[in-house]
């Protein structure tokens, strides 16, 4: 009964949302993104310690700012998976663009299969959403939602173009027939992790466990790795979908060395474009959770 309820709670309020036209959703859900920012104080809590030791330099004023805007992009995107079944091709190309899919198309074309390295920056889930609409579809790493009803709900819009779900659970298995199969797979490398599928790299210059099984794998299978988020451009008043050019990959025979320093390129990357969208980034994540052995615990329990 609790789960029936649940779905069809979510599925008045998307339906609710998806009658509007698109520009007023957007701001009904940065409403609702305000309302999370003044009465979730535990979770505004977590982003405002994440921002002040990732930006020491900056201003507790500007951080809170930061933060503001996180919020009210979370909202946006509310709004935009509310919209997402409406989307055609016409549609989209009003609001959202390709940069550098040249780097994508040539990736692919080896056969290998390819790894879009991401985050939970900008639009990540219109991001793929997107690239099945245009003719990409790809697998998605997720977690499964603990409501079966609203899980199949939820991932019934995430594939409606061809896309498909890889769930965390036996994601080893399916990354690897995945990439024999050519396929490409998104996968979100900024989650927190614990040991032994994480590694400890440095994030904002603060050691952040993070999953390793993407480098082993590529190296594996020959996979290419590529970063790719969409984001909102300010002086364009749209979306444009990024892919980077292919990292090179290191390889010194080392399994475990290799599977470090790789790990540690991957989240470098990742922190580049988050320094330079930083108001996009989900900053109410306990990132840094996880810590060394022996070392105090960041955030409050």
């Amino acid at each position: 009964m609790k789960h029936r309820l649940e779905y069809l709670l979510l599925r008045c309020f998307v339906e609710l949302l998806a009658a509007m036209p698109r520009a007023v959703a957007r701001q009904v859900g940065a409403g609702i993104g305000w309302i999370a920012y003044r009465i979730v104080p535990r979770l505004r809590a977590v982003g405002q310690q994440n921002l002040a030791m990732a930006f020491p330099e900056k201003t507790g004023a500007e951080r809170e700012e930061i933060l503001r805007q996180t919020y009210r992009n979370l909202g946006y995107q509310i709004a935009e998976f509310c919209h997402m079944p409406q989307y055609g091709h016409k549609t989209v190309e009003k609001f959202i663009r390709y940069e550098g899919f040249e780097n994508f198309s040539r990736a692919l074309a080896r056969g290998k299969g390819v790894f879009v390295l991401t985050g939970h920056l900008g639009a990540w889930e219109l991001s793929s959403f997107y690239h099945s609409l245009m003719g990409n579809p790809m697998d998605i790493v997720i977690r499964r939602l603990d409501n079966p009803l609203v899980d199949d709900f939820v991932n019934g819009i995430r594939c409606e173009h061809g896309n498909r779900v890889l769930h965390k659970d036996d994601f080893a298995r399916g990354l690897i027939a995945s990439m024999r199969a050519g396929r490409t797979v998104g996968v979100l490398m900024d989650t927190n992790m614990t040991p032994p599928q994480g590694v400890f790299v440095p994030f904002f210059g603060v050691p952040a466990c993070t999953a390793s099984g993407v480098p082993r794998i590529a190296e594996r299978t020959g996979a290419a790795v590529l970063p790719g988020f969409l984001l909102w451009e300010k002086s364009e008043r749209r979306y444009v979908l990024h892919f980077g050019e292919e990292l090179d990959l290191v390889k010194t025979g080392d399994s475990e060395a290799d599977a470090l320093t790789n790990t540690a390129m991957f989240t470098a990357v990742l922190e580049k474009y988050i320094r330079a969208y930083p108001e996009q980034w989900l900053w109410m994540h306990r990132r840094w959770k996880t810590r060394p052995e022996g070392e105090k615990g960041i955030y409050q329990r």
